[in-house]
Order: C-alpha cells, then sequence, then structure tokens
C-alpha cells in the first residue's frame, strides 16, 4: 500500500524560514507588503520543503477567490479569443484569475451565470447579452458586480464598456462611399446581438443620409465566422444577381470568408470587382492575404476601462450600475478599399 503524502503547510515553511505565518501568505500574494530580502527567505524555504500554496483554502478563509468569471458566447470571432487572452493577462498581474465559461448553443446566459456563482467569484464579465433582470439582481444581491463587454442591454441595470459601434458602422460605410461604391451588402452577426445591431444601424443610417436607396442595401446572415462569410457570398451568388459594389461584414472574421469566396469561388478581385470592409481589426485581418480596411476596436482601453468599474481591490465601493460608456474605434485603411482620388 502507498504510503499517503504528507502535506507541507505555511507553517512548516514559516518554521524553516524564521518566520510568521502571516509573512509566508503575503510573500506568496501579489502586491502585499513585505520586504524583499524576507520574500526571498521565504521562498527559498517554500522550495525545499516543495511547498505550493493553497489558494482555495486561503479564499475559504478570507471569503474571496481571487477569481474573476469572463463569459463567452462563441471563440469562433478571433476578437474574442484576443479578448479572453488580454483579460487574463490583466487579471494576473491584479493578482486574479480568470474562470472562463464558453455558452454552448443549449445554454443559456442564465445558467452560466448559475454555474458561475457556484465558484464565488469576485466578478463577471459578460460578452453574451442575453441577461434576464432575475439574474442581475442574485448578483447584485451578492455583491458581484457584473459588466457587459462590447455590448449593453437598455435599462437593465448592468453598466458596461463597448466600442462606439454605431460610430463605427458609419465611417465604413463613408470610406466605401467615398470610394465610389453605390451598392452594398452587410454581412451580418447575431441579430439579437446589441453590437451586430449598432454596426448595421450606423452603416444604414449613413448610407441613407447619402441618398443610397434601400434596395441598394442587401443584408445577408453570416453567423459571427469565416464560414459564414463565405456561406454569404456563396448564397448570394447561387441567386445569380450581380454582386454588388462593396460587402460589409460586421466582424472583420466574416469579412475575410467573404473575401476568400469572391476570389476562390467567383473568381472575383477585390477591390477591383467588389470592396470589402470588416470590423474589429484583429491582426488576421492585417495580413498579406487580406489586407482587410476595418475599424480597430480599443482592446487594450475597453479591458483596461472594465476592470477599472469593477473595483476589484475596493469590493464595497461604489459602483454606477446604469453606466453605458462608448469608446471610439480608429478606422484602418488598408487594400481592400481603394482610397477617393481626392
Amino acid at each position: 500500500m502507498v504510503d499517503e503524502a504528507i502535506r507541507v503547510t505555511s507553517f512548516d515553511v514559516a518554521a524553516l524560514a524564521g518566520v510568521s505565518q502571516s509573512a509566508v501568505s503575503r510573500a506568496f500574494t501579489p502586491g502585499s507588503s513585505i520586504r524583499e530580502s524576507t520574500r526571498l527567505k521565504i521562498i527559498e524555504a517554500a522550495r525545499k520543503l516543495n511547498y505550493v500554496p493553497n489558494s482555495i483554502a486561503s479564499s475559504l478563509t478570507k471569503n474571496r477567490s481571487k477569481m474573476v468569471a469572463v463569459i463567452l458566447g462563441t471563440l469562433a470571432n478571433p476578437f474574442y479569443v484576443r479578448t479572453l487572452h488580454t483579460f487574463s493577462q490583466e487579471l494576473q498581474k491584479r493578482g486574479r484569475q480568470t474562470l472562463t465559461f464558453t455558452l454552448s448553443e443549449d445554454m443559456q446566459t442564465d445558467e452560466a451565470i448559475m454555474r458561475v456563482l457556484q465558484y464565488q467569484v469576485e466578478a463577471v464579465i459578460l460578452t453574451s447579452a442575453q441577461l434576464s433582470t432575475r439574474m442581475i439582481n442574485l448578483c447584485h444581491d451578492r455583491g458581484i458586480p457584473v459588466v457587459l463587454f462590447n455590448r449593453y442591454v437598455p435599462n437593465s441595470g448592468v453598466y458596461g464598456v463597448r466600442c462606439d459601434n454605431v460610430a463605427g458602422g458609419r465611417m465604413i460605410a463613408e470610406v466605401l462611399l467615398d470610394a465610389g461604391a453605390k451598392s452594398f451588402m452587410m454581412v451580418t452577426g447575431d441579430p439579437n446581438g446589441s453590437t451586430s445591431q449598432d454596426r448595421v444601424r450606423g452603416f444604414l443610417e449613413r448610407l441613407l443620409e447619402a441618398g443610397i436607396r434601400r434596395d441598394s442595401i442587401i443584408e445577408c446572415p453570416g453567423g459571427s465566422s469565416y464560414e459564414g462569410g463565405m456561406a454569404a457570398i456563396d448564397a448570394h451568388m447561387a441567386t445569380g444577381k450581380p454582386m454588388p459594389e462593396a460587402v460589409f461584414g460586421i466582424a472583420d472574421i466574416m469579412a475575410m470568408g467573404a473575401i476568400d469566396a469572391l476570389r476562390g469561388h467567383h473568381g472575383l478581385r477585390v477591390p477591383e470587382d467588389v470592396m470589402v470592409a470588416g470590423f474589429d481589426g484583429i491582426p488576421e485581418a492585417g495580413r498579406e492575404p487580406y489586407k482587410l480596411t476595418t475599424v480597430q476596436q480599443p482592446l487594450a482601453e475597453m479591458v483596461e476601462e472594465t476592470l477599472r468599474l469593477l473595483h476589484l481591490d475596493e469590493p464595497r465601493g461604489p459602483h454606477d450600475l446604469g453606466r453605458d460608456l462608448p469608446l471610439a474605434g480608429q478606422l484602418v485603411w488598408r487594400s481592400t478599399v481603394p482610397k477617393a482620388a481626392s
């Protein structure tokens, strides 16, 4: 029979290092006040004893898990992969860890919230907007702030940080108008998401203001994925109708799929035959095969502002629950849209 391993505790480390148990705790807590010489002595004692701090036990003692939940609707869009990576890095700098939930097709946001609450998280960052008032109140009653990232739910009592998607949609419309386009296709994403709706709204508003007829603007669902962007082009071409002069993929990943379908499936040139623009500013869109004109979201600023609003180090501080903070995106003009001669 194998003997049960002896578990080394922080008290054992404290005894070997000649310090208090609280000093051991501070040595393994980022940002804690402790002399560097003392910290190094504790680290060396822990190494000799093969000691690893028990974060779960510590969280039960302090009633703080040091975990922040990030709930994602999909990882098909590389923008949200970058978002998760950025949040994870920034939370680690603040002594927190990320608890990630990805919604499946048969899982609603409320169900994910219920699972998240089992882990005593300090806060919830939500990139999927289908959230009930009941679940919002459940989080608030437990002192757990909820922030919507890059979306909003009006009058929900949840604050959020987002790119100004309406303004970004208008910017893309302006670019395509300046390049001389007269007919347009929108490849859209989640029909229930404020992000997709706002980009479409801004785009449409600017085109209509410029005198473009509504029947010169068609809409094709793209499912927020590369494959959906390709399918949108293929479906339109199958109708036998002429291809519009410009395509706006409301996410870069769909615009990239559209470009590959236009070139690879139908022998069309971009931008000579069809102009294409996207939205998000993912690194893949700037690579040689695409060089996509797009609106880049201020991801670093959005993440920083989200974490600032959560008051992670001041959990009892005031929270502006009704705040909606739109941040400006930046136009990145590349080769998929020709610049006007002027």
